[in-house]
């Protein structure tokens, strides 16, 4: 636990108005995302937003030399999708948009799947499932529990759906840097690993294979796909261990009902 940042009272606030930008982020993206616009347009929307509307920094842009401000994971990309203006969505993609955002000295992280225009059975469930697959880790959290317990409840949801789960990447604590301890695995096994306490801030972030769990990294180092080239989904919230459980620094309008 040394390696641990626990907020205090002024930290969580801090957090919780991070995540409430980065929330309102998506909410101005949900209408412009559809085919025919291209991972890049949606990095400089983006961009533009948080810092001229929000006031507020994108924090992946320049983090490990990244020159981008989200990643854009469409269809067997797993993760660390790159921007680009040739790639251009179209009917039947599956994209993850995953954003981070700074303001006032603290980072808060999430992503979202988008189904562009009418996308196949199987592809929604796997959208469908990932999501609830997310929430499973996120209500398992409370002081008291453990990491593991986070993971087994993710990892057994999204198996019993015939879906698999990537082991190479995780969520992470966040704060005032973006990668923190510590790390949140999307598979474990009840009452391993490190116990949650309240104060602690961390993201939940699992990625969810139609096959294969398995993955390689592309030749431009960022680009993460599925082995066997199937889909693959992600869903991110960032999350406070609260007194008696847990809130969802990140939680987006259209979920106040959810969860």
């Amino acid at each position: 636990m040394n390696n641990i940042t626990i907020k205090n009272a002024a930290e969580i606030e801090l957090m919780r108005e991070s995540g409430r930008l980065l929330a309102s982020v998506f909410k101005y993206l949900d209408p412009l995302i559809e085919a025919g616009i291209s991972t890049m347009q949606i990095n400089d929307w983006v961009e533009d937003y948080i810092v001229n509307t929000l006031n507020a920094r994108p924090a992946s842009k320049g983090q490990y030399d990244y020159q981008y401000v989200l990643n854009s994971s469409v269809n067997e990309v797993v993760c660390h999708g790159v921007p680009s203006p040739a790639k251009k969505l179209k009917n039947g993609d599956i994209v993850n948009i995953d954003i981070t955002l700074e303001k006032n000295g603290f980072i808060a992280d999430s992503s979202k799947m988008y189904c562009i225009g009418k996308v196949s059975p199987l592809a929604k469930k796997l959208v469908d499932e990932t999501y609830q697959a997310m929430w499973h880790g996120i209500k398992t959290v409370k002081p008291g529990a453990t990491i593991g317990d986070i993971g087994y409840a993710i990892q057994r949801y999204a198996e019993s759906q015939g879906f698999s789960v990537v082991r190479e990447y995780c969520g992470h604590g966040i704060g005032r840097e973006m990668h923190e301890d510590p790390q949140i695995l999307h598979v474990g096994r009840p009452g391993e690993g490190v116990r949650l306490q309240p104060g602690m801030t961390f993201t939940i972030e699992p990625m969810i294979n139609q096959g294969t769990h398995k993955t390689k990294q592309k030749k431009d180092g960022w680009t993460v796909i599925t082995r066997d080239k199937k889909l693959s989904a992600q869903w991110e919230h960032t999350i406070l261990v609260t007194e008696d459980g847990f809130e969802v620094l990140t939680l987006r309008d259209e979920e106040m009902t959810t969860g």
